[in-house]
């Protein structure tokens, strides 16, 4: 049977066309939203009416309500979500511009869950359905320079686990998908914008981050493509996993990151043990 699918952050050159290829190869049809639409005409029109470009601002919720109704009605439910789009800026915890940081919040976790709960009332009426939620590599390990966006995605991690045992029961499947450093557009705007940081302490430290950036745009080692299809694989598996890290850089910091966490909580033991009332 063919799949209808529903993915977010439609921008040429990005994950979200990535998703949208990888499933119309396997024979499934695709809605794809975006905030520029209109850079996607070219694109969709190579599938005909297997494709349905949406224009969503994803922080408006009466648009997400809007947009998912029309996945709806257009190709009679959704299968397969896909919560791809998302935004990352780094700055210190102390300076960042809160506005700034709220926008993040905004963007990456509450459309998240603005879309998500779009879709489920029709996903439990039919019994079945798939919601991938695209994490990060940061939202397993937080980085310097970073530690904002990487809470962003560290709750998409936490809602993520909760979601996907609330809704088993109702045959639907929920896989976080955690991409470390991959060929997209994302690190496009670092050149041309200044750090922007109140306190100048911190200028040294984002300024290195910046240009690391800077540097690997254009030479990320992750593949879109390859990283979409791993995906799809992975949901195939029987059982499919709770999650999928892509990319070997990504998965050994996570492997490495984790291992730490370990051998400090086990280091300490004793002292966690001992704060329960005596026996």
């Amino acid at each position: 049977m063919s799949r209808r699918w529903f993915i977010t952050g439609g921008t040429p050159g990005g994950f979200g066309v990535a998703f949208a290829e990888a499933a119309l190869e396997a024979g499934d049809r695709v809605v794809l939203t975006s905030r520029r639409p209109q850079e996607l005409t070219t694109w969709a029109v190579r599938y005909s009416d297997r494709v349905l470009v949406v224009p969503l601002e994803l922080t408006d919720a009466a648009q997400v309500r809007c947009a998912v109704q029309a996945a709806e009605e257009h190709f009679g439910g959704i299968d397969v979500l896909v919560n791809n789009a998302g935004r990352g800026w780094y700055g210190s915890i102390e300076g960042m511009d809160e506005s700034a940081l709220r926008a993040m919040f905004e963007l990456n976790f509450f459309a998240v869950l603005s879309v998500t709960r779009a879709v489920l009332p029709g996903m439990r009426a039919r019994g079945n359905g798939w919601i991938v939620n695209v994490s990060s590599v940061a939202g397993l390990v937080s980085a310097v320079g970073f530690g904002y966006y990487s809470a962003t995605k560290f709750a998409i991690e936490a809602m993520t686990d909760a979601l996907r045992d609330e809704v088993a029961a109702q045959g639907i499947s929920v896989l976080a998908v955690e991409p470390g450093a991959f060929r997209t557009n994302a690190y496009a705007g670092f050149s041309n914008e200044p750090v922007a940081e109140a306190i100048p302490e911190y200028h040294g430290m984002l300024e290195q981050v910046r240009t690391a950036f800077v540097e690997m745009d254009g030479v990320q080692p992750g593949d879109p493509r390859r990283g979409a299809r791993a995906v799809i694989a992975a949901m195939a598996q029987d059982p499919p996993p709770r999650r999928l890290v892509l990319g070997n850089s990504g998965y050994d910091a996570v492997i490495d990151s984790l291992e730490q966490i370990l051998a400090d909580i086990r280091m300490n033991e004793k002292l966690s043990r001992s704060a329960d009332f005596p026996t």
